[in-house]
């Protein structure tokens, strides 16, 4: 028999929302960041003990309450974050609900210190959502807020946190995330008061990044800046030699609000396409701002997730922030320890400057581009000076790069040149090497190759593309038809990816082959005209850049 309907009790209705809002300490950890840093905090400092069951607390130098106010706000649904439903639209604030407090008191042993002018401070007490006391207190200005006891009066839940470095851990990466969203707020993180995260304030999201993990991760990133209609994508980027198949940090935020968005992460990896390895994974941290009509941010009790308008415009930018990333040489591996990790040139907005092969003379009567003596060393490597240093280029790597772009363009218009043979080929294969010349019979076409049946097992090749002169047709075909046929470049999800990107790999010039001057100008000119031409098919670097001051560094000149 179904029961009658009933209203719930204040108290629990409390506690259901505790349950939509507070899933365990790093819940609360964020939950009043957020608020600190919609009071306008500067500093924020966060302890926790146990891993935050036992004690969170987070204080901060924020505009701070009034005693009315400071009560109010521990009243549901009491927020000042909007009046009234149209200011859900294009809200900024991190919070706006009007839940956390309650929510959070209603399963703690909470108390709330706060100021609005530094001379008089309130104090409230409250234990499993029931007012304990309300006095005067000593404060500067700002808020403290304490959590003990999460979830004391609620054991069923309690139970279900998890072991506690595992809570610790899940409040670092709370800290974390709102850490890399406001990089001019100092953040301090101490657990069972050890120091986890000190961060000062910083102008540059890259210093910020460097702060949180460090020179290692901060050097391989590369700037995102890229505006198409009303949406911007700003933030960074790892470089693809960098990709590695686990540990990748993968971070996305909308109007400078942190959600959980995977569609929005493979849009951006998909701008990698044919620059990493089959299952790498690169770091991303993606800032994206577009109209607050555009995006509808209540969608999720902790704010986690939003609803874009265009979810499928938005994707498309994404994916295009990240390939004009990738695109400049700027984007080439730095070699040594100096400098930032970007470039030459590169800064937050993304402007980059790109190698230049050719630099003007201002020393000449009438100053004009000289081009730079070329040297290849180990008949694999051209090294060469740029305006700001070295630069070393692999053959191989470089030369796939520009062959699969160019196989590319074949691939999608009506072919490019080939050259017909005087004495034609007749080369055998395997059945399942013939099944695969059969499926691409077309695209072979367009690269330059005439493949026909002939007997049994065996095809003739009336034409082959030359793609320089060292090129061994027969060689080249045998390869990439094996490579067809086992599977390889299976990683790339475009047909005509797999194909150009096997193609660039088996005729491209090979390491240890040496070149003439000529050759190594081309190759390095075609290179630097390039779309993607810092890294080939297979995700390696095409470029490794020491820079100036590097140099100058290790000699002991600076």
């Amino acid at each position: 028999m179904t029961a009658a309907i009933a209203v719930l009790a204040p108290q629990v209705a409390d506690q259901i929302a505790a349950g939509e809002v507070v899933e365990r300490p790093a819940s609360v950890v964020k939950e009043l960041i957020e608020n600190a840093l919609d009071a306008g905090a500067g500093a924020i400092r966060i302890e926790i003990e146990d891993g935050g069951k036992s004690l969170i607390r987070v204080s901060d130098d924020g505009a701070g309450m009034t005693r009315p106010d400071a009560e109010l706000a521990l009243a549901r649904h009491a927020t000042s974050k909007i009046r009234e439903a149209a200011d859900l639209i294009g809200v900024a604030t991190f919070g706006f609900r009007g839940e956390a407090l309650p929510a959070i008191a209603s399963v703690s042993r909470f108390e709330l210190e706060t100021s609005s002018d530094g001379d008089v401070a309130t104090r409230l007490r409250i234990t499993g959502g029931k007012r304990e006391s309300v006095d005067d207190a000593v404060r500067q200005r700002g808020t403290t807020v304490t959590v003990r006891g999460l979830f004391f009066n609620t054991p069923a839940r309690r139970k279900f946190l998890r072991a506690q470095a595992t809570e610790t851990r899940a409040a670092v990466e709370a800290v974390t995330v709102l850490a890399l969203t406001r990089p001019d707020v100092a953040f301090t993180l101490t657990s069972d008061d050890r120091p986890l995260i000190d961060v000062r304030p910083t102008t540059r999201p890259l210093d910020r990044v460097h702060a949180l993990w460090g020179r290692e991760l901060a050097d391989t990133l590369l700037p995102v800046a890229y505006r198409e209609g009303p949406l911007e994508v700003r933030g960074f980027a790892q470089r693809p030699a960098q990709a590695k198949p686990a540990g990748r940090k993968g971070y996305v935020f909308v109007r400078g609000r942190p959600i959980r968005d995977p569609f929005i992460l493979r849009a951006a990896e998909a701008g990698y396409r044919s620059t990493i390895a089959p299952g790498d994974r690169p770091s991303l941290i993606l800032f994206l701002e577009l109209p607050g009509d555009a995006v509808d941010v209540n969608v999720h009790p902790s704010k986690l997730e939003v609803r874009f308008r265009d979810k499928f415009f938005v994707e498309k930018v994404v994916e295009e922030a990240v390939r004009a990333a990738l695109g400049p040489l700027a984007a080439a591996a730095p070699l040594g320890a100096g400098g930032s990790g970007l470039g030459a040139g590169v800064s937050w907005d993304g402007v980059a400057v790109p190698i230049d092969l050719f630099p003007v003379d201002s020393r000449a009567p009438n100053p004009e581009p000289r081009a730079p003596p070329l040297l290849q060393v180990f008949d694999t490597y051209i090294v060469f000076q740029t305006d700001s240093g070295v630069a070393i280029v692999d053959q191989h790597s470089a030369h796939e790069r520009v062959l699969y772009e160019q196989a590319m363009r074949q691939l999608t218009g009506d072919g490019g040149p080939a050259q017909r043979l005087l004495l034609p080929l007749t080369l055998e294969f395997t059945a399942p090497e013939l099944e695969a010349i059969d499926a691409h019979r077309e695209l072979l076409r367009r690269v330059g190759y005439e493949v026909e049946p002939f007997s049994g097992r065996a095809v003739v090749v009336h034409t082959a593309p030359n793609p320089h002169p060292r090129f061994d047709a027969a060689r080249c075909l045998g390869e990439l038809v094996g490579d067809l046929a086992g599977g390889r470049f299976g990683a790339l999800a475009n047909r005509l990816e797999r194909f150009a990107a096997t193609y660039a790999c088996h005729a491209a010039i090979r390491a240890g082959q040496r070149l003439e001057p000529d050759e190594m100008r081309e190759l390095v000119s075609r290179l630097l005209t390039a779309t993607l031409p810092a890294h080939d098919v297979h995700g390696r670097p095409t470029v490794v850049q020491l820079p100036k001051d590097e140099l100058e560094r290790r000699f002991g000149r600076s």
